[in-house]
């Protein structure tokens, strides 16, 4: 059983704390903390696999954060003291250290990133072959760290490794095959592409990627990495960020803008007129893109997806709708679970941006969802149409808005599913509240045009003490008099800061 401590690094299917100072936080990932936790996931690992130590090869990358060093230098130190084999890959994405596992033979890989949390905080992700771990086996790690377990010392080796080098590649031979081309041709001759990496570790997609095959990458901006991101949040879904890189495209009058989180397994895009293609547009195009060679396929996207694309996935794609929870590998594991029963799920998605292509192993891999964006770009413009065109039928919402109400008893969880449960009750005495029931986490509601045209969802947060309330309305006007519909349930509350929402109405 993990104490308070222990339980409080882990995020989800991550471990993820506070790691450099300046943030205001006390620092909980240590150097001694690292070294734990990492000569825990070699125990795993060797259990997993049934090798002993010395038989153990482990790749190590980081993103671009300014604890990223000290932290890699931890890691790689007590990987190497069990008798593994460490690879030092330096500064590298997320999806490139899952690849290296296959190109280099290793059983297993840390990616050291925190997302795209504030610049103090840092974290660790693992994978082994399989893709990235589940939450049973994170806590297990921790275990291990909590009960500070070690293999006898021994002598292992930390090598130089480029794994950026081959991710490239394979990226830019993903582009030649998808668009008919041949090596040493330049396919993107003649499109000028925006990237935007938020000073993360996404920057080598301009040059190592993209000019490589001939794009014109001009006004792409933020490329270098630097830890403090000065300029923005790197995430595709921070405001301020999209909207940087929409006023770059147009400035630059490219034909794309492409951003991606610091660690490069997120992305988003902009459209030739400045349009983002972001949360349920980037769902739309990215089911358009997979359908395409999965007729009638599912795709399986988070809870807070909007009422017109599942019109839109259904009527004018062809397509079924699987709208299940929040949490990128949630929604990951129940794409692969459908195919495990045979139906055919090509796209595991969530409107953060997080996309897993079954093609692509249903790795999460923000360079991969962009490559194909920019593949069926260039198919599109030999067919004198844009990307754009593809989203018409995509009926948008009026009004969009997230609530975030924080809980304030200690058991957040017991709380917030308590609270869910009351909303059920008081919906069910609602004759004009439509309760979804296809829903899979929290409650979803619908309205008709009488009471705000729209819906809501309430939900317990994945990793904090909060509780999340979107509401979408197709009427201007409409969000409020959802969240007014809500008011007085919400006063008879206990444990739950209903201030968020008493905001909003006034």
């Amino acid at each position: 059983m993990l104490d308070q401590f222990w339980s409080s690094l882990k995020s989800g299917t991550d471990i993820r704390g506070v790691a450099s100072k300046g943030g205001g936080f006390e620092i909980n990932l240590t150097d001694d903390v690292i070294k734990r936790i990492s000569k825990g996931f070699a125990i795993w690992l060797a259990q997993t696999f049934q090798v002993s130590f010395d038989c153990l090869m482990i790749a190590v990358g980081h993103d671009s954060r300014i604890s990223a060093d000290r932290i890699s230098n931890a890691a790689m130190t007590a990987l190497s003291e069990t008798g593994a084999k460490v690879l030092d890959c330096g500064l590298a994405s997320t999806p490139s250290m899952f690849f290296a596992i296959e190109e280099f033979d290793c059983q297993g890989a840390i990616e050291i990133t925190a997302s795209h949390h504030p610049f103090d905080r840092n974290g660790l992700k693992f994978f082994t072959k399989h893709g990235g771990l589940d939450s049973k086996d994170i806590t297990e790690i921790l275990q291990y760290a909590q009960e500070n377990k070690t293999p006898p010392k021994r002598e292992g080796v930390i090598e130089k490794c480029d794994s950026m080098d081959r991710y490239c590649h394979r990226l830019q031979q993903m582009i030649l095959d998808g668009v008919g081309a041949r090596e040493g041709e330049l396919p993107l001759s003649g499109f000028h592409i925006v990237v935007d990496a938020g000073n993360g570790a996404g920057g080598f997609y301009a040059d190592r990627v993209l000019k490589h095959l001939g794009a014109d990458i001009t006004g792409s901006q933020f490329l270098e990495p630097d830890g403090m991101f000065p300029n923005h949040v790197p995430n595709p879904e921070d405001k301020q960020a999209m909207e940087s890189i929409c006023k770059a495209t147009l400035k630059a009058k490219a034909d794309l803008g492409v951003i991606f989180d610091t660690d490069v397994d997120r992305g988003g895009a902009v459209d030739s007129t400045g349009a983002e293609i972001n949360r349920n547009r980037l769902v739309a195009l990215a089911s358009a893109i997979a359908l395409e060679q999965c007729p009638g396929g599912t795709v399986v996207t988070d809870s807070i997806t909007s009422s017109g694309l599942k019109v839109f996935i259904e009527e004018y794609l062809g397509g079924k709708h699987h709208r299940f929870k929040r949490g990128y590998k949630n929604v990951i594991n129940e794409s692969i679970r459908l195919n495990e029963q045979g139906v055919a799920s090509p796209l595991a998605i969530e409107t953060s941006g997080h996309a897993a292509f079954r093609e692509n192993q249903f790795l999460d891999d923000g360079a991969y969802l962009v490559t194909k964006i920019i593949i069926q770009m260039v198919k599109l413009k030999k067919e004198g149409k844009q990307l754009q065109d593809l989203l018409q039928y995509l009926q948008e919402p009026v009004e969009t808005v997230e609530l975030r109400l924080p809980i304030t008893e200690q058991d957040f969880r017991g709380c917030g599913n308590r609270i869910i449960q009351q909303l059920k009750i008081f919906a069910e005495k609602k004759t004009y509240w439509q309760i979804a029931p296809d829903n899979y986490e929290g409650i979803r509601c619908s309205f008709d045009e009488n009471h705000g045209d729209g819906w809501f969802l309430l939900r317990l947060s994945v990793h904090d003490p909060l509780m999340p309330l979107n509401i979408e309305s197709n009427q201007i006007g409409g969000t409020k008099r959802i969240a007014r519909e809500l008011e007085g349930f919400f006063e008879q509350c206990q444990g739950l800061d209903i201030s968020p929402i008493k905001k909003f109405i006034q």
